[in-house]
Order: structure tokens, then C-alpha cells, then sequence
């Protein structure tokens, strides 16, 4: 019998109406099967844990992802799937960060929750959560995990987590996956997109626990100001700029500008170029405003999300590598975040 481990950090997911008061408030997880009854149907054995006290997650933290990571680390042996409830805000930024910090993952970690809690009438919480269990204890003929990845499901389908970005705060589909497909989706039966799915290590697991989030983002705007962009670049302490620029990784070619980014590359600090669209990539050198950015040593992110950027980013840099080693990995797929073109 699988053994899926249910990990609760807080979110709309996880709340019930207080009949009284009116007000939201969290629910004993002990008494899951009380709320969602269908549970008890599944032929699993099902477990749950809760954060002493739950956040939203607006309130995400590196040190919560770590406490995540722990979390699964101490338990991995003994259980065959871990489903981590959380809010919809962050989600992607935590599970791109676990994407990360989980090195050599066999089991699946799937992420959910909902627009509505889960003690309302027309929650999307409900068949969230069953089916994110359901694809958790998934197992093919050989008896391995379907997916064995850390992924994000909502609303039928099911993403590559350090994929995912939401895009949406009032419908239940809240969430895309613009230049990944997606893993899986729920109909009558849940279809697996084989292809795209991350294949098991067969190496032990290894817990990445050090993030370093001494990085800032610029985001460009038409008639950006030098002092602007310049406060920013000399911001004391940090390591790291995600630059979130234009279409294709284009930026202002004013001198003053570029002379910026140079000297903040010269003083050892790296610049990771995403784009600011949905879908599609940056392509530095495509165009005049992205060849400058390239000449003086500013890493394309490719197709990588700015949620999968900015944990990597957090990944990397709390690895403690040197600066060439850092600037060489985030031009390469790590954990399935980017598609390099050859």
C-alpha cells in the first residue's frame, strides 16, 4: 500500500468557515477525512503534517523552504509521494526553489491548493487535493513513480513546478506553464505526457539547505532613471540582479546605462537577463538593444520564469561557488527550468 505524506503551510486550501463568526480559520488536518470524505476511498495510506503555525503565502521565506526541504528529507524513505498544501500566491517561487534544493528526486512532490477554501461549498480545494494525491502515489509497471518531479497541480492539470508562474487571481485555472507542456492532465482519466516528465535518480537524494537571497530585481520600464537604476546596481550586499527586461532581452541602449551594468559586472556582481513576457525567450544579440548586454557579460536566462530565476539565483549563490562557476551553471538545465537551443 502507498504511504503519501500530506504537508500543510498554510494557504487558502486550508481554511473552513467559522459558523459563528463568519471569519476564515484554519482546519484541523487530523480530521482531513471529515472535510474531504472521498479520501478515505483511496487505497493509501495517507499522513499529514502541519506547520505549527500556518502562513500565507505572501509571507513565503527561504527558511520555510528549507524547513520544507527537511521535512521531505526526514521522511523520504519511508513515504512513496509528498503533496505540499499551499497558497497560490508563491506556489511557483516554492516550487521552483524545491526543484532546486532537492537534487536527485525519485518521488513525487506535487504541490496544490485553491481560489476558495476548502469548507466552502464551490471550492476548487477539494478535487485539487485528490487528485494531487492520486498522481502522488502513481506508479507505472515497474512499480516507480510516474512523476517523479517536484510539480504544481491545479485545476485538471498538472506542471513542472520551476515551469509554472500564476497569472490569474479569480479563476480557478490560475495558474500556466507557457514554454513547457504541461505534465499531465485530468479528465474522465488523468493523461500523463510521458515525454515531458523528468525521469527518477537513481542516485540518493541530496538536500541542498543553503539559499542566499541577497539578490534584487530591475525591472525596466519605459524612461527608467539613471539614479533609479543606479541605487539599485549599488545596493550594499548583493550578489545577484535579475535585470527582467523586454521581449527578447532587450534593454535601453543609452551610454549611462550600460556603463551602469558594466561597472556592477566589473565589481563581481552578476545580471541574469529574463524576460518580462509569458512566453518565449531572450535571445541577446537578436536585436541592437540586447547585443551591449551581451558584449559585457550579462547571462541570458533563456526561457527560464522569473520565479525559477530568482530561486536559482538564491540555489546558486548559496553553494558558496565562485563567480565563473555560478555565471556557467545558470546558462545551463539544471533541474529541467530552461530549454537550451542549440
Amino acid at each position: 500500500m502507498n504511504k503519501i505524506l500530506l504537508i500543510y503551510t498554510g494557504g487558502t486550501i486550508g481554511m473552513m468557515q467559522d459558523a459563528k463568526l463568519g471569519t476564515l480559520r484554519p482546519f484541523n488536518f487530523k480530521h482531513l477525512t471529515k472535510q474531504v470524505p472521498e479520501l478515505s476511498r483511496f487505497n493509501l495510506e495517507l499522513h499529514s503534517v502541519s506547520f505549527k503555525k500556518p502562513i500565507d503565502s505572501s509571507n513565503m521565506h527561504p527558511r520555510v523552504w528549507i524547513e520544507l526541504a527537511e521535512i521531505i528529507e526526514t521522511n523520504y524513505n519511508t513515504y512513496d509521494g509528498f503533496v505540499v498544501l499551499h497558497g497560490s500566491d508563491t506556489m511557483a517561487y516554492t516550487a521552483s526553489a524545491l526543484s532546486f534544493m532537492l537534487e536527485n528526486l525519485s518521488k513525487p512532490v506535487i504541490l496544490t491548493g485553491s481560489q476558495l477554501p476548502i469548507g466552502i461549498i464551490r471550492t476548487d480545494g477539494k478535487e485539487n487535493l485528490i487528485t494531487a494525491i492520486e498522481i502522488a502515489s502513481a506508479k507505472n509497471k515497474e512499480g516507480k513513480a510516474l512523476v517523479p518531479e517536484v510539480a504544481i497541480y491545479f485545476e485538471y492539470e498538472l506542471f513542472r513546478g520551476n515551469r509554472t508562474l500564476k497569472y490569474n487571481s479569480e479563476h480557478f485555472d490560475a495558474f500556466q506553464s507557457p514554454n513547457y507542456p504541461v505534465l499531465a492532465e485530468a479528465g474522465v482519466q488523468i493523461i500523463y505526457n510521458n515525454n515531458s516528465i523528468g525521469k527518477a535518480s537513481a542516485k540518493k537524494l541530496s538536500v541542498h539547505k543553503n539559499l542566499d537571497n541577497d539578490i534584487v530585481v530591475l525591472n525596466l520600464f519605459p524612461g527608467i532613471s539613471k539614479k533609479i537604476t543606479e541605487a539599485v546596481l549599488s545596493i550594499s550586499g548583493i550578489k545577484s540582479v535579475v535585470l527582467h527586461s523586454f521581449g527578447a532581452g532587450n534593454a535601453p541602449t543609452d551610454d549611462w546605462f550600460i556603463n551602469l551594468l558594466k561597472q556592477a559586472i566589473d565589481k563581481g556582481l552578476i545580471i541574469y537577463n529574463v524576460t518580462q513576457c509569458l512566453e518565449g525567450r531572450v535571445i541577446q544579440g537578436k536585436y541592437e538593444t540586447s547585443s551591449q548586454l551581451q558584449k559585457i557579460g550579462v547571462i541570458s536566462g533563456e526561457d527560464i520564469t522569473l520565479e525559477a530565476a530568482v530561486t536559482k539565483l538564491m540555489f546558486l549563490l548559496g553553494q558558496k561557488l565562485p563567480s565563473s562557476k555560478i555565471k556557467n551553471l545558470l546558462s545551463q538545465n539544471l533541474r529541467g527550468e530552461i530549454t537550451l537551443v542549440k
